[in-house]
């Protein structure tokens, strides 16, 4: 039996308010389109009450947070599709250009890889070895780099948490 999952409109409002404060303190913009812009905020508290993190509303989510870290919100693909596109995949990011009207808004291709192919890249990862002192940590979102014993709580850049971080060297 599937129960629908209800979220208040307080809690809305406040993660609108939170996740554009965030977004713009950190050189981002969230979608001007404010009906469309709270749905996506609507779905990320959805998903986080199914799931327990904020899993991409535009994406198909497994329930396994580990095998989801690269569409946790803000996700890993975020400034690709923001560069190449002028938005990220759900449209919540918009760049400069989409927020002053001189880029248009259409759809993107999804960038994730399949799920055989993010196993080879996190093996590949996994296996690579190094004579540093220190590991280097690379926020998968933003590509921030730090060279420390463990990553950082929070992402200095975007404010990813740390489990978005991933062994870089």
């Amino acid at each position: 039996m599937s129960r629908d999952i209800e979220v208040n409109a307080e809690k809305i409002d406040k993660l609108y308010g939170r996740l554009n404060q965030e977004a713009e303190s950190s050189g981002y913009h969230l979608n001007p389109e404010v009906e469309f812009t709270i749905a996506i905020v609507k779905g990320l508290l959805v998903n986080e009450q199914r799931y327990g993190y904020w899993a991409c509303p535009c994406r198909l989510a497994s329930g396994d947070k580990t095998e989801d870290l690269d569409i946790i919100c803000p996700c890993d693909y975020r400034d690709a599709d923001l560069d190449e596109h002028g938005m990220c995949f759900c449209a919540l990011y918009v760049s400069k250009k989409v927020l002053q009207g001189t880029k248009e808004i259409k759809s993107i291709p999804e960038r994730r890889p399949s799920k055989d192919k993010r196993a080879k890249i996190k093996k590949r990862s996994i296996n690579s070895i190094s004579s540093l002192s220190k590991t280097v940590w690379r926020c998968r979102v933003c590509g921030y780099l730090c060279g420390r014993d463990e990553p950082p709580e929070v992402c200095p850049i975007c404010k990813a948490k740390k489990d978005r971080f991933e062994r870089f060297i």
